[in-house]
Parts: C-alpha cells; sequence; structure tokens
C-alpha cells in the first residue's frame, strides 16, 4: 500500500500515484508499459493476474524495473505530514526524509519496556510512565536480593521467597548427586567389564603357556631319552670292537 494521498502537502502529480491502490508509490516499481506501482500493491496482483491494470499488457515480475530517475526525484521532494499527526506532531517534511523522523518522532506510540504490560506510549512519555508503571521491578529494599514488581510489594515476603529459592537449590543439588552417582557407576560399570574382559584373555594366554611348556617338557624328555639309548648303543658298538 501507498502513502496515503490526503498526508500530503500541496498538489501530487497523477504519474506519482500507484495504479491499483491510487495513493502516493511506496517503494516504487514501474512496468515496460511505464505505469508505476507500489512493491506490494504489484506483486499482489501478479499473484492472481499476468498482466497490467492500467492497459491489461503481459508483463512478469522480472520485467518491473525502478522508477526513472527524474520521477523519483519528484517523489522524494513531495511534502507530507508526520503519521502522528493525530498525536501532536506538526512536523512536515519532504517523502525522502519522512521515515527517519517517524523512527525518531516524540509522538510515536510505542510499547511499554516492562514484561508484562500492553500499553502503548508516546515515546515523549515513556520515562514518566516507566516511573509510575505497576509492572515496573526493583530489588526488594529488605535486602533478600529479589527483584519484585511494585504490584507485587505487598505479597513479597523474602523469609518465604528465601526458603523457596533454598528448596530449589537443594532440590537441584540431590538432581546433580544422583547425576554423579549414576556417572560414577557407569564408570565403575565399565571399567569392571573391562577387566573382566582381560582377565579372561591373560587366563587364555597363561593356559596357552602352559600348553606350550608341557610341550617342550614332552620334547625334551624325548630327546633325553633318544641320547641315552645313543649312548647305549654306543657303549655296546665298543664292547664289541673290544672283543674282536
Amino acid at each position: 500500500m501507498g502513502y496515503d494521498i490526503e498526508r500530503f502537502v500541496g498538489y501530487v502529480n497523477e504519474g506519482l500515484l500507484c495504479s491499483i491502490c491510487r495513493d502516493v508509490l511506496e517503494d516504487p516499481l514501474q512496468a515496460p508499459c511505464e505505469h508505476a506501482f507500489c512493491t506490494a500493491c504489484i506483486h499482489g496482483w501478479l499473484v492472481h493476474h499476468s498482466n497490467c491494470p492500467e492497459d491489461r499488457q503481459v508483463i512478469d515480475v522480472s520485467l518491473l524495473r525502478p522508477l526513472y530517475r527524474y520521477m523519483k526525484n519528484d517523489l522524494n521532494r513531495l511534502q507530507l505530514h508526520c503519521r502522528n499527526r493525530e498525536y501532536g506532531c506538526e512536523m512536515v517534511c519532504s517523502l525522502e526524509s519522512i521515515d527517519r523522523h517517524e523512527r525518531e518522532c516524540e509522538y510515536s506510540q510505542i510499547p511499554c519496556s516492562n514484561a508484562g504490560c500492553t500499553m502503548q506510549i508516546e515515546r515523549r512519555n515513556l520515562d514518566g510512565h516507566l516511573a509510575v508503571c505497576e509492572y515496573r521491578s526493583r530489588e526488594c529494599p529488605n535486602g533478600c536480593g529479589y527483584t519484585i514488581l511494585s504490584a507485587e510489594d505487598t505479597q513479597h515476603n523474602c523469609v518465604a521467597e528465601l526458603r523457596t529459592e533454598l528448596e530449589l537449590l537443594r532440590s537441584e543439588m540431590i538432581c546433580r548427586v544422583e547425576e554423579a552417582k549414576h556417572e560414577m557407576e557407569s564408570r565403575l560399570d565399565s571399567q569392571r567389564r573391562h577387566m573382566v574382559q582381560k582377565e579372561s584373555i591373560l587366563q587364555n594366554e597363561i593356559e596357552e603357556l602352559k600348553s606350550q611348556m608341557s610341550r617342550m617338557m614332552s620334547d625334551v624328555r624325548s630327546l633325553m631319552a633318544a641320547e641315552r639309548q645313543h649312548r647305549q648303543e654306543l657303549e655296546q658298538a665298543e664292547l664289541e670292537k673290544r672283543e674282536l
């Protein structure tokens, strides 16, 4: 949508009006047929149509271009009232600078910054409102450290609040201790399984070594028996040699 033509001071050229909403162009685009539109207006139109709303020539979003520079300059020089005129602002400035003024206008309606407050206040009156807002917060004057809303002053009880805080801290501590306990149990269980697995591997290695040792002893006994046999044969041969 464009700028309401009633806000402008003096004559506004017909060529600076949106062909769809008939208000003064806002963020303008121009079709190849030279008709101009507000960006929002022409995009909304082309969702359901494929032609210019003025002369019905076929157009597409890709064919839209920025306004001619001389038309853009004429548009920026137009003078108009601040949108907060109904609240008392008497500022009249160029279309080129109206957005900057309205962002800073003292008569702009802005929301209260206190959580829970839904009031809209003029920027110039915000500080006064914040000083009396029932949703304003402050630190407890009794020193408990709590931030309280003005509306809760009569209900605030330091002892009760601190007791609640201690209970919350106690519950949180219990939860953390339980979490640490479960974590340690999980680690110990994992280490236990690892040790059992390691013990099983070592036991298997010991059994294998015992088996190898047994085979070696058997081989040694065989060798010793063979050596005795060989010695006896040599002794027998020596005797026979002597007899001959």
